[in-house]
């Protein structure tokens, strides 16, 4: 709810700014705003859907945010071209209702069984489960499977503690950093690929195809997310976020930018085409699960906080130094090796990951690592 009210006034904020500099800091609250709901959302979803079908009902999250991701912008350039005096006002205004919004919605929501039991509110939760449990039994017409509880001790920690654990640092520490190696090459493509290739000499016409296929493959993201759904529960984890890296993201680069080059733009397309509904369609929310998945209640939204907070700085990172770097290496090597090192560590997670599918978090965590 809080973060929501952030993106709510940030946005109202933006809408109404009369300077530069008001504009400036509200869009920082806005910015903060996503930013906390970015590690909240997941969070929320993995510990109250159930594990047999977590990947696809977390999947359902990611296909309305591509949607909207690809909606949006769009809507926001008829908005803003109709009126270009006020639309961008409007759009703002338009960002703070559906914010709003959100905040009403949550309000109704209730506190994550995991966490009311940690916090030791276990009438509550058992309340919320029986609920859950009638409204599954009228739903589906089945009886419940029976109850196989789990030996482990349940303890309401200090959130950073979970770094003195062994297995979990290791756990949380590979995620970060093949979460930082992802947006070390990803973030290059999407916020620079267009203006690298301005530089290429090519003609005007060229690069206006280029932009406007570069924004057409968009539409592959939300595409591949809906393909996603089909295979997040059969497949490990671990597997299919390397199987992300390296072919949409070392391939579908590898093909974009060779297209570029020979000025063969079918073959960019394609190469766009591939990054986008495999590398950016499937990356994020695998990464997002294995940010969420293999760490105890306690510190769940602390360690994705700490993994995806410290892995932005390889986009920050990527994008200031790409192009003294093509300029160094040249451009097909360069975009190449921005993209290996989370090849690199796609592997790695495939030794330090549990298999999750169809697993409680508990199991794989409290009781498989300990606490």
């Amino acid at each position: 709810m809080f973060t929501a009210l952030l993106t709510a006034i940030g946005s109202l904020g933006n809408a109404l700014s009369f300077n530069y500099p008001m504009f400036i800091i509200f869009r920082f609250i806005t910015g903060m705003g996503i930013g906390g709901d970015l590690i909240l959302v997941p969070t929320y979803i993995v510990e109250m859907v159930p594990a047999v079908k977590r990947g696809e009902y977390f999947n359902l999250v990611y296909i309305a945010g591509w949607a909207g991701l690809g909606l949006g912008p769009f809507l926001a350039s008829v908005i803003d071209l109709f009126n270009p005096a006020i639309g961008w006002r409007v759009i703002f205004l338009i960002g703070a209702a559906l914010a709003f919004i959100v905040l009403v919605i949550r309000s109704h929501a209730t506190e994550t069984v995991r966490m009311l039991a940690l916090k030791g509110k276990v009438d509550e939760a058992e309340r919320v489960v029986a609920q859950m449990e009638e409204v599954a039994v009228q739903k589906t017409g089945m009886q419940l499977p029976p109850y196989n509880p789990l030996n482990y001790k349940v303890e309401e920690k200090n959130p950073f503690s979970v770094f003195k654990n062994r297995k979990y640092a290791i756990r949380i520490i590979t995620v970060m950093l093949s979460i930082f190696f992802f947006y070390f090459g990803e973030y290059p493509y999407l916020t620079e690929f267009l203006l690298w290739t301005s530089h290429l000499g090519l003609s005007q016409s060229l690069i206006n195809q280029l932009t406007f296929l570069f924004g057409l493959a968009g539409v592959a993201t939300f595409l591949g997310a809906i393909a996603l759904r089909f295979i997040v529960e059969k497949v490990r984890r671990a597997i299919l976020t390397t199987i992300a890296y390296a072919v949409g993201m070392l391939l579908g680069v590898l093909i974009s930018v060779a297209g570029v080059l020979s000025l063969n733009i079918p073959l960019a397309f394609g190469g766009m085409l591939l990054t986008n509904f495999i590398g950016v369609g499937w990356s994020n929310q695998l990464n997002y699960l294995n940010g969420t998945e293999n760490v105890p209640t306690y510190a769940r939204a602390t360690s994705f906080a700490f993994s995806d907070g410290f892995a932005h700085l390889g986009a920050a990172i990527s994008t200031a130094i790409i192009f003294p770097i093509i300029s160094a290496l040249g451009s097909f090597q360069t975009w190449v090796l921005f993209q290996v090192p989370m090849v690199i560590m796609g592997i790695v997670l495939i030794f330090v990951l549990p298999n999750t599918i169809g697993q409680s978090l508990e199991k794989i965590n409290e009781a498989e690592a300990g606490i």
